[in-house]
C-alpha cells in the first residue's frame, strides 16, 4: 500500500516538473509533445481525466495571446493567400472521404468524423459535428485517437520537410495551416520553423476553423438532423480583437511581447498535455480501415497543397 502511494506521488511530482520545463524558455513544441507521449507510455499520466478538460481552453487562450503579435495587414494578407487552398482542400477531402469511406465499408459517422477532422481543424471540428451526427462513443474516441496520432507525427516531420525543400517561412506557414489537422500542431510546427511562419499559419488556420460553421449547417442537412445546435468558435473573435488592439493602440506594445511569449509557453504546455493523453491503450483501439482512410486523406491534402504552394 505504501509502495503504491509512493509511486503515485513520484508520478505526480515528475509530471509537475515536466509542466514547469514545458513553460520554460528551454522547451520547444516537438520536445513538449514528445515528453508528454513518452511520460504516459513509460510512467502513466496521473491526471489523464483532468488534462482532457484543460487542453482546449489552454489552446484557445494561447491562440488569443498570439494575436497580440500580429498586425491587421499581416493577418489579412495571410487570410487572402490561404482562402483558395482552404476551399479546394476542404472540398477535396470531404468528397474523397465520402467515397473512400463507402469503398472501405466504414461506418458513415466514423468516416464523416475522420473526413471533417482532416478537412478543417482536427478535434475541434470533430467536437462540433458530434452532436449533429450522434456517433457512438467508440467512433468518437477512434476518430480523435487517429487525428491526434497523425497530428503528433506531423509536428515532427513537417519542419524537417520544410527545411529539406528550403521553403520560405511564408510558404511553410501556409502549408502547415492547410496540411496539418489540429490547430495545436499547426501552431507548434510553425513556431518551430520561425516567427513569420507562426503568424501566417495561425491566421490561415483560424480562418479555416471558421468553416466549422457552414460545415455544421451542411452536416445538419446531410444527416437530416433537426434542432441540433451549431458550435461557434468564439475564441477566434477574441483573437481578432487582440490583433486590432495591437495594431491600433500603441499602449499595448509592451504587453504584446509579454502576451506572445506567454502564449508560446502555453502552446508548449498544451502539446505536452495532448501528448500525455496518447497511451498504448489509445493506440491499440485504432483499427486499420479508419487509419488507412485518415492517412490517405492526409497524404493527399499534404502533397497536393505542397505542390500548389511550391509551383
Amino acid at each position: 500500500m505504501q509502495t503504491t502511494l509512493n509511486k503515485d506521488l513520484l508520478r505526480k511530482i515528475l509530471f509537475f516538473l515536466l509542466v514547469v520545463f514545458c513553460v520554460s524558455p528551454f522547451a520547444s513544441s516537438p520536445v513538449a509533445l514528445a515528453l508528454g507521449i513518452g511520460f504516459t507510455i513509460i510512467i502513466g499520466n496521473p491526471y489523464e481525466q483532468k488534462v482532457h478538460k484543460y487542453i482546449h481552453l489552454l489552446l484557445q487562450i494561447s491562440i488569443v495571446g498570439l494575436g497580440f503579435g500580429l498586425q491587421l495587414d499581416e493577418a489579412m494578407k495571410a487570410g487572402r493567400e490561404g482562402i483558395t487552398l482552404t476551399i479546394m482542400s476542404i472540398t477535396t477531402v470531404m468528397v474523397l472521404g465520402y467515397f473512400l469511406g463507402k469503398f472501405l465499408k466504414i461506418e458513415r459517422p466514423l468516416s464523416y468524423l475522420i473526413s471533417v477532422g482532416t478537412a478543417i481543424c482536427g478535434g475541434s471540428a470533430i467536437a462540433a459535428v458530434t452532436p449533429i451526427i450522434k456517433p457512438t462513443t467508440k467512433q468518437i474516441s477512434l476518430a480523435l485517437a487517429i487525428v491526434f496520432t497523425l497530428n503528433s507525427i506531423a509536428l515532427f516531420i513537417y519542419p524537417a520537410i520544410g527545411h529539406l525543400l528550403n521553403m520560405t517561412q511564408e510558404q511553410f506557414g501556409l502549408w502547415c495551416a492547410i496540411g496539418i489537422h489540429d490547430t495545436s500542431s499547426v501552431v507548434g510546427a510553425a513556431n518551430k520553423y520561425g516567427d513569420i511562419a507562426l503568424k501566417v499559419a495561425t491566421t490561415v488556420k483560424l480562418s479555416r476553423a471558421l468553416w466549422i460553421i457552414p460545415m455544421s449547417l451542411l452536416t445538419m442537412v446531410l444527416f437530416k438532423t433537426k434542432g441540433a445546435k451549431v458550435k461557434i468558435p468564439w475564441f477566434i473573435g477574441y483573437f481578432i480583437i487582440a490583433i486590432l488592439l495591437h495594431t491600433y493602440f500603441p499602449i499595448f506594445e509592451g504587453f504584446s511581447h509579454i502576451a506572445t511569449t506567454a502564449a508560446k509557453s502555453g502552446l508548449n504546455l498544451t502539446l505536452f498535455f495532448i501528448g500525455s493523453t496518447i497511451s498504448i491503450q489509445t493506440l491499440k483501439t485504432i483499427s486499420w480501415k479508419p487509419l488507412f482512410l485518415a492517412i490517405v486523406l492526409w497524404v493527399i491534402i499534404s502533397v497536393g497543397s505542397l505542390l500548389m504552394i511550391l509551383k
